[in-house]
Order: structure tokens, then C-alpha cells, then sequence
């Protein structure tokens, strides 16, 4: 089973939805879910908000952190796991933000990466250093943010049986 399909049932089980906002994997996490046949029943929606403007005018993100800190920030992610579970009723939000490369950007190198996922237990973000060339850099932070959905839900499912 993919993790995409360990995501999905998982999230079935949870009777739960989820939505995604999504930078450098521009939308590879949400096409991953959605490869899934029944994904229709938990996805609701993903947006690719590779721009900063996009990022604050879509899905909320705080201009001033983004002027602070750049579009490569733990905040940032968190900001837009957020909003891709209020633009779209979700139970959560995953995101991803950083460097796929070639190139560093923002005085960061290719490989930085931040995940996040909200839901009804808040909002976490994870740091990835990646290595690899522009493609592996995106698959596998899609990697990366649906084994800690899964794991996340796993934690929530055990905590809610008490």
C-alpha cells in the first residue's frame, strides 16, 4: 500500500478531510492523494501558492512574517496549513514551503524544506534537509509530509480510544 492509500484510509477511518497548500511540490501532494481511488471522499481541495502574494492573499499567511523571515519558514508553513483548512472546511491542512532547487534561494540551499500539518491537535511544522536533485527534493518531502499525516493520525485515533 502507498502512502498515499495509508493516507486516505486513515483519514476515512478518522472521518476526516483534508486540503493542501502547497510551494515547492506544486501540488504533487494533493495529485498523490487524489491517485487513490475513493480520495474523493476525504479531499477537499488543494492550492498551489507558489508566489508570496498568493501565500497572503489566498491562504492568510502574515505579510510581515514573510518579510521578516522569507517564504522558506516553519511559520510560514504552519500559516499555510492553516489556511488551506479555513479556504476549504477541512479537518486538516498539510503544506510545504522551502528550496527544491537547483539554485539556493533565499540565502538557503536547495533541499531546506518545511512541512506542516493543522488539524484539531494544532498546528506542527517539521524541518527537512534534502538531498538530491530538483525532483527527489519534491518527492520526497511529499513523502515526508503524508508519513506524518499518517502518523498523526495514528497518535490522534490512539489518544481519542483513550
Amino acid at each position: 500500500m502507498t502512502l498515499a492509500a495509508e493516507a486516505i484510509d486513515a483519514l476515512r477511518t478518522a472521518g476526516a478531510t483534508v486540503a493542501t497548500a502547497e510551494s515547492l511540490t506544486g501540488g504533487l501532494v494533493c495529485a498523490s492523494l487524489v491517485d487513490v481511488p475513493g480520495a474523493s471522499d476525504v479531499v477537499r481541495g488543494g492550492v498551489v501558492a507558489y508566489a508570496a502574494d498568493v501565500k497572503i492573499g489566498l491562504l492568510g499567511v502574515d505579510a510581515s512574517l514573510i518579510a521578516e523571515n522569507g517564504t522558506v519558514d516553519a511559520g510560514v508553513a504552519e500559516q499555510m496549513a492553516l489556511g488551506a483548512c479555513r479556504v476549504t472546511s477541512s479537518t486538516y491542512g498539510l503544506a510545504t514551503t522551502g528550496v527544491a532547487g537547483p539554485d539556493a534561494s533565499e540565502g538557503k540551499p536547495p533541499g531546506t524544506v518545511h512541512v506542516a500539518i493543522a488539524g484539531p491537535g494544532g498546528v506542527r511544522s517539521t524541518l527537512l534537509n534534502l538531498v538530491g536533485d530538483r525532483d527527489t527534493i519534491r518527492r520526497l518531502t511529499v513523502d515526508a509530509l503524508l508519513s506524518e499525516l499518517v502518523a498523526r493520525l495514528g497518535e490522534e485515533s490512539r489518544s481519542a480510544r483513550g
